[in-house]
């Protein structure tokens, strides 16, 4: 996709959900949102109605939920961040599911431990796992199953844990560099459910299969996206792996170009290198039908975003990590709705992002800060 942070939105793919092939030829203006969506669309893949209510506009109240450094080992630098949907083990619903990036002495890409936090102030880490499987833990996906995926940057692996923390699995080839991961699951019956994860140096998106109803063996059903090929706490490449399950929808935070990608019905995905993302914002399909890529939004005021999150009305907050640590709030169309900054420092520390909540006036976002080592929480 390499178009570069000063350059104008090129084109890109509008994906005519399960109706027409994908077309590559409308130019917008600079930061302009890219390639609308269809009004009314009903399919599996169509994105929510806008809200265009501002969430982060609500939230003027910050909370500190907790340090996340190891009471074991004292690895901090927390990363990933994800919430327990479901109380089965040693999980409890609503529970915050924390990577550690870091070893105690601060070396980047040393971190081996996942701790897990309760959801209010003053909570104490507890250590769910510590394992060399997750060697620069930077993925905590969740299932609906209340397993956990982790994954390790300097490992190269993904890990399977389940509920009790007890290691059932990892998965390698043809990940090289996991740079976060995500549950995916539709929450219908007979579902097949899959942890996506994305690559800091193929610039890919691999696809695990974790239940009865998908193949295990990780597919690799994306790549192209541009990496900067840096090391530690500077990587930039695709990452901040979102899923929507109402809508189908796979968001990807390209880091490099300054853009937020989404695929269609990403349950659909089933071949390798199903979506090739092309230079000047185009992406080749090979069952655009189906599924497709388009670019949500690219460029000013994203900055070297690396973190996401879905909210509960289906708009999407990004982090700046290394630009600024500000928060950027969008709708799916892309319609920019506020900014907000939530680390005053030069230091990038926004590393994870979750959203709590079922409307518009009980949504929460928790982040890490990896300045402080904390948990936050922003609040209404």
């Amino acid at each position: 996709m390499s178009f570069s942070k000063s350059r104008a939105i090129l084109p890109m793919c509008v994906t005519l959900l399960l109706l027409t092939a994908c077309s590559q030829s409308a130019a917008v203006p600079p930061g302009a949102a890219v390639a609308p969506q269809i009004s009314g669309a009903a399919s599996a893949g169509a994105v929510s109605p806008n809200d265009n209510t501002s969430i982060l506009k609500k939230l003027v109240k910050d909370v500190v939920i907790g340090s996340t450094v190891d009471s074991n080992n004292g690895d901090m630098g927390p990363r990933a961040l994800s919430i327990v949907a479901t109380t089965y083990g040693s999980l409890k619903k609503g529970e915050l599911v924390v990577c550690n990036f870091e070893n105690s002495s601060g070396t980047p890409g040393d971190g081996t431990t996942i701790e897990l936090l309760a959801p209010q102030p003053s909570s104490n880490p507890v250590t769910f796992v510590q394992s060399s499987d997750i060697e620069g833990c930077d993925g905590s996906a969740v299932t609906d199953g209340t397993q956990v995926y982790g994954a390790g940057m300097t490992s190269g692996e993904v890990a399977w844990f389940d509920q009790t923390g007890k290691l059932q699995n990892t998965y390698g080839s043809p990940l090289v560099e996991p740079f976060s991961d995500v549950d995916a699951f539709r929450n219908k019956a007979y579902a097949p459910e899959n942890v996506f994860v994305s690559d800091a140096q193929t610039g890919s998106i691999v696809k695990i299969g974790v239940n009865a109803y998908a193949s295990g063996k990780p597919l690799q059903v994306a790549t192209g996206f541009p990496v900067n090929s840096a090391s530690g706490w500077g990587v930039l490449g695709p990452s901040g792996l979102q899923y929507n399950h109402k809508t189908d929808a796979l968001y990807i935070v390209d880091g490099t170009d300054n853009s937020v990608v989404s695929f269609s019905h990403a349950s659909a995905l089933l071949v390798k290198d199903e979506i090739i993302v092309e230079p000047k914002g185009k992406f080749k399909c090979k069952h655009k039908k189906t599924t497709c890529g388009k670019v949500i939004y690219s460029g000013s005021p994203l900055d070297d975003p690396v973190a996401a999150a879905i909210l509960p009305n289906g708009n999407l907050i990004v982090a700046n990590t290394a630009g600024g640590n500000t928060l950027v709030e969008l709708t799916p169309k892309g319609k920019i709705l506020d900014t907000k900054v939530v680390d005053s420092s030069s230091t990038p520390a926004v590393f994870g992002l979750a959203a709590s909540g079922t409307n518009d006036d009980n949504t929460v976002l928790f982040f890490t800060d990896t300045n402080g080592n904390n948990v936050q929480e922003l609040e209404q």
